[in-house]
């Protein structure tokens, strides 16, 4: 089983900047890919961005230039840096791991709220 713990949503005001944090921990003999998608209310979850075991990574065009993703792989810990905030960034934001055990499963942690004032 994989446990992630997730941490550093918060209010930040628009332009401003807020890093989310995921942690792993558990049994597994891999992280392959390590990622963060948000979900508004009523909506589905969407990707926010993704980066791999080889340090490849995917954002979504409304993040572009402004969020980073990177991981720790010592720590199986990735993290997302939010720059340049916008209201339109006020969700919940999920982490999500891609790891095996003895085959390659989601897991997705417990969400964390992040809100941008105008």
């Amino acid at each position: 089983q994989v446990q992630l713990v997730e941490s550093g949503g918060g209010l930040a005001q628009a332009g401003g900047s807020l890093r989310l944090s995921c942690a792993a921990s558990g049994t597994f003999f891999s992280i392959n890919y390590m990622g963060w998608y948000r979900q508004y209310p009523g909506k589905q979850r969407e990707l926010v961005a993704v980066i791999t075991s080889g340090g490849s990574t995917n954002y979504a065009d409304s993040v572009k230039g402004r969020f980073t993703i990177s991981r720790d792989n010592a720590k199986n810990t990735v993290y997302l840096q939010m720059n340049s905030l916008k209201p339109e960034d006020t969700a919940i934001y999920y982490c999500n791991v891609g790891a095996t055990t003895y085959v390659l499963r989601d897991y997705w942690g417990q969400g964390t709220r992040v809100t941008v004032s105008s």
